[in-house]
């Protein structure tokens, strides 16, 4: 029967024996290969058991073995021997031409092999093996072999080569990922510096006159600090610990504007082990204080509100009912952070967006697949 060439994906030897497609091209050829000798052995055996004596049973099996073992043999050295030709694999029949240069010496290889495990076992048993003319077998059997032959290199080579893809498009996604976590940290320092500017500016006002109100502003800053700090080892935390962030910085801004400033809170408790990019709400706050409290006389209202999207989204939200949206709005650091990092970790299925608040004022509102399930039934919005 057919002997077969089987090339390794595109990497070294040791390399390729690790890599999960290379791995699965293997267990589907042994697979494939023991259901192939299955599905002969069984045919050769009905065929004798028509024709021939049930006592003689031990003849197909004799010929069937014979070429599986030494078809296998071939398959195993062939197999250990053509790593070097992964780099060909981008070049098909420059790959294929050279199994087929091996083809004139397997063949008669091949047809020798088994002739004389025949010729032995029938020796063994005190039979002498009767066959065709050694022209006619030679012949017949290198026919016969080379069909298979082509046939399985063909097979293999398309296995291998999904295994090279395979193994080069996770290769592919862990430097995506790598890059992503690169971009990440970048985008976490820039972060620090941003929002730490303003919060100081707040703390440092209330040092003369109110130095146990700094202190306490300064622990709050502490936390966040912290938080920036851990942002790059830990990009993700729970939608608890981000509301707990944001009300540390919320209790530093309002205290400038202690005097015209309330802040409301609705937060959906039944979401608050979902995770979330971590410091993503801080710059909506940001924003509502930037552009709408300094810029505006009057009193301020912000509404914080946190809990279910629609279509497994979580949704937060920032309003504030003093300011406006421009005609053309402008994407400061803060906002064009949040929308950078949303996209690298979420792609299109998050998004933040601003749009004019009913009755007045601006909200900024961001979406992301939920990650966890919610404890329980959906829990009523409950404020602080």
């Amino acid at each position: 029967m057919a002997s077969v060439l089987a090339p390794a994906a595109p990497m070294p030897p040791a390399a390729a024996a690790q890599a999960p497609g290379g791995r699965s091209a293997a267990r589907a050829f042994v697979v494939a290969w023991a259901v192939f000798w299955l599905l002969l052995l069984t045919v050769a055996v009905q065929e004798h058991l028509r024709f021939g004596s049930p006592a003689e049973l031990w003849r197909p099996l004799l010929w069937e073995g014979s070429s599986c073992l030494v078809a296998s043999g071939l398959v195993w050295l062939q197999w250990r021997q053509l790593p070097r030709l992964d780099p060909l694999l981008g070049q098909p029949w420059r790959w294929l031409l050279r199994p087929l240069v091996l083809l004139p010496v397997a063949a008669p290889l091949f047809v020798a092999a088994i002739y004389a495990i025949r010729h032995l076992v029938h020796a063994l048993a005190g039979l002498k093996y009767q066959h065709p003319p050694w022209p006619q077998v030679l012949l017949y059997e290198s026919v016969k072999f080379a069909v298979f032959y082509l046939l399985f290199v063909a097979v293999i080579f398309g296995l291998r080569s999904f295994a090279a893809l395979h193994a080069e498009r996770l290769r592919a996604e862990a430097n995506l990922a790598l890059a992503r976590e690169a971009q990440l940290a970048q985008l976490a320092q820039q972060i620090e510096p941003h929002f730490l500017f303003n919060a100081l500016n707040v703390v440092a006002s209330a040092i003369p006159e109110q130095p146990a109100l700094a202190e306490r502003l300064l622990l709050r800053l502490a936390a966040l600090l912290r938080a920036a700090t851990d942002l790059t080892r830990r990009p993700q935390v729970s939608l608890g610990e981000e509301v707990d962030l944001l009300r540390a910085y919320a209790e530093i801004m309002g205290q400038r504007f202690a005097d015209r400033v309330s802040i409301t809170w609705q937060v959906d408790q039944s979401q608050r082990e979902q995770r979330v990019p971590a410091l993503i709400l801080q710059p909506l706050l940001e924003n509502a204080f930037r552009h709408g409290v300094e810029r505006h006389a009057g009193a301020a209202r912000i509404e914080i509100e946190v809990g279910r999207g629609g279509a497994g989204l979580v949704r937060a939200s920032v309003s504030c009912n003093l300011g406006a949206l421009p005609a053309t709005p402008e994407q400061g650091v803060g906002l064009a952070n949040v929308r950078h990092r949303l996209a690298l970790l979420y792609g299109e299925r998050a998004s933040l967006s601003l749009a004019p608040r009913p009755g007045g004022g601006v909200v900024a509102r961001i979406e992301w697949p939920a990650s966890v399930a919610a404890h329980g039934e959906p829990g009523r919005a409950q404020p602080p």
